[in-house]
């Protein structure tokens, strides 16, 4: 009964966004329906709203505004564009795929999902724009890298929690997600590309603008990488001082406190506006009125977003998690592939990547610690089915969409298929893995 509502729920969703009905409206009326339906009380209801717009606003907002106030400066400043000219002159525009890919991946490695999303955004833009070339046949590369990293290779959060549940080696862990990464990449990321870039997209971001910057020429391409990449920077200084700093080091305190994400996008922002604003001699009200446009320009997603979290968070309280885990159990099946499969039911039903997996892990455990499977397989099989999927109830969706100005079948054609690609393919590779390690 549950997996029925969960699909007449989606086909909700579906019919009021073909009726033009506000996606953070609709998602709204479909978590409460969804909710009622599902036997929740109405105050049970109202509480999963409140936990559903917190928790997602509390890890989003700050990352989502000064990721995209980095973003503006960036592209006002002329750095983005710099950036784009750079990569097009190195690469050439036959290969500006891979640069895009592998920007993507470095920056993945370290950086969390959303953070390290919205600040390639506006270099996905000027890298289009200036090389004239189709947005997706940009874009997937950058969203492939990101993904893959994100649901495969610590330090991102279910990775980890993974590598601590199954007490699995955090070094092998990371070698063998990262010998499944580059093939799944590659196929998920360039070649797809390859594939949607007839795909008729409006070139029209808040943080991307076609007029030339307001300064006259284009500042120097080595601050405009640093910066552009000082978040990044921050962020593995943190992860790297976690691991080999004594605990009671002052170096350690300092450096992961500049390399939270929120932190370290802060310090950015305030370094791009003394580098791209003040030093240049813009005045500080147009400074403002870069940081206004970056934050209203995203205000309508993080709306979005803030009710996919909700949606999600209702299903989550309404037990539909744990029905599917214990409905999977019962199924006869080798334990990395149980794992995946289990992990993609929760991911399509509830949303979340990192809540599926972390699900999940309570359903596999008893196989892990049998012995029956490695360890560190399991973890990237659950983290390769968490990304299975995506559709109406997971943020992404709606951050891939509203960022790049999609239709919900331009969405689902893109974005919807590249994660599918990913999970199908990682479990490939994880299941090769297995009959050689």
């Amino acid at each position: 009964m549950e997996l029925l509502i969960i699909l007449l729920a989606i086909c909700l969703q579906l019919f009021l966004t073909y009726k033009k009905v506000s996606p953070f409206l609709s998602l709204l009326i479909v978590a409460i329906l969804s909710g009622l339906l599902l036997g929740m009380e109405p105050i049970q209801i109202i509480k999963s709203i409140e936990k559903g717009a917190a928790n997602t606003l509390g890890g989003l907002a700050l990352i989502i505004c000064l990721g995209a106030i980095l973003g503006k400066i960036l592209e006002t400043g002329g750095a983005a564009e710099k950036i784009a000219s750079t990569l097009i002159n190195g690469f050439g525009q036959k290969n500006i795929q891979w640069a895009i890919m592998l920007t993507g991946f470095f920056i993945g490695i370290p950086l969390y999902y959303n953070a390290g999303f919205v600040i390639l955004v506006p270099l996905v833009f000027s890298v289009a724009y200036k090389a004239k070339l189709p947005l997706l046949y940009v874009a997937i590369p950058m969203a492939a890298a990101l993904s893959t990293t994100h649901c495969f290779l610590p330090p991102h959060p279910s990775p980890v929690f993974l590598v601590n549940a199954f007490k699995a080696d955090m070094g092998k862990t990371l070698i063998y997600g990262l010998i499944i990464t580059v093939p799944v990449v590659i196929v998920a990321g360039p070649l797809l590309g390859r594939l949607v870039r007839k795909t008729e997209v409006r070139m029209k971001s808040a943080l991307f603008s076609s007029e030339k910057p307001s300064t006259d020429e284009l500042p120097a391409a080595l601050p405009s990488f640093l910066i552009g990449l000082l978040p990044v920077i921050l962020i593995t200084l943190s992860v790297i001082a976690n691991y080999l700093l004594p605990e009671d080091a002052f170096l350690k305190k300092i450096l992961l406190f500049i390399g939270d994400p929120t932190i370290a996008l802060l310090l950015s922002v305030f370094i791009a506006i003394a580098v791209f604003g003040i030093k240049r001699g813009v005045k500080m009200d147009t400074i403002t009125k870069w940081l206004n446009e970056a934050i209203s320009g995203i205000a309508v997603i993080l709306l979005i977003i803030t009710a996919g979290g909700i949606f999600k968070q209702v299903l989550q309280d309404s037990g539909t998690d744990r029905y599917i885990a214990a409905f999977s159990s019962k199924w006869q099946m080798h334990p990395l592939l149980f794992g995946w499969l289990v992990t993609a039911l929760l991911r399509v039903a509830i949303g979340s990547a990192t809540v599926a997996g972390i699900t999940a892990a309570s359903v596999v455990t008893p196989l892990v610690t049998a012995g029956n499977v490695s360890p560190e397989l399991m973890v990237l099989a659950i983290g390769t089915g968490s990304v299975f999927g995506s559709h109406i109830n997971d943020s992404g969706f709606w951050m891939f969409k509203e960022f790049f100005n999609l239709t919900l079948k331009q969405t689902f054609l893109s974005w919807s298929v590249m994660e599918t690609i990913i999970s199908v393919l990682g479990l490939v590779g994880v299941l090769l893995l297995n009959l050689v390690m």
